[in-house]
């Protein structure tokens, strides 16, 4: 088990009952709200067996989990997180930014607006090593690698949906077939 010094962004929300269909996240302390479409939908339950089946019991993927990180300001539970092997549960019964390999999330380009920005700046500056966003608007996939301390990723991949979607993870690779994507 870790602790962590800093509160969470979710302890202040414990209890609260948000709508279902709703992603929830906690940007710079406000809550953000957006509908979860049927294509957003399809694309975790597209994606996520597949890394489930090439993780083989060496690290575990999750759909929609709240993970603590290092800030009373942010929360998010990412579309699809890949949890390092050997990562435990800290004292509230959630992972951590630290024990994350990789979050994937469907992002419509039209919603990629200032919070999108200081979302993908926050995993950056937490050194998340891998950040998917897969677009069904423009049927691309943008990898986001090599995180730097200042808050932004070195480097950018766009592999268009039909290709091979490849995840470097440390010590293996994950591939996922991104054919069947659906397409906004």
């Amino acid at each position: 088990m870790t602790a962590m010094a800093t509160e969470s962004a979710w302890d202040v929300h414990e209890g609260v009952a948000f709508p279902r269909g709703y992603r929830v996240e906690i940007t710079d302390g406000r809550i953000i709200m957006t509908p979860q479409g049927e294509n957003q939908s399809d694309v975790i339950l597209e994606v996520a067996p597949q890394i489930k089946a090439q993780l083989a019991g060496q690290g575990r993927v999750f759909f929609d989990v709240m993970v603590d990180f290092p800030s009373s300001l942010y929360g998010y539970a990412p579309d699809i997180t890949i949890v390092a092997p050997g990562a435990e549960h800290n004292s509230r019964g959630r992972y951590e930014w630290h024990d994350l390999e990789a979050v994937l999330e469907v992002e419509l380009r039209a919603r990629q607006d200032g919070d999108f920005v200081k979302k993908l700046n926050f995993y950056a500056e937490c050194a998340i090593p891998l950040y998917v966003v897969i677009d069904p608007s423009s049927a691309l996939c943008t990898i986001h690698s090599s995180p730097q301390p200042e808050g932004v990723y070195a480097v950018s991949e766009v592999v268009p949906f039909g290709e091979n979607l490849v995840l470097p993870l440390e010590g293996r690779e994950i591939v996922i077939d991104t054919k069947g994507f659906p397409r906004d």
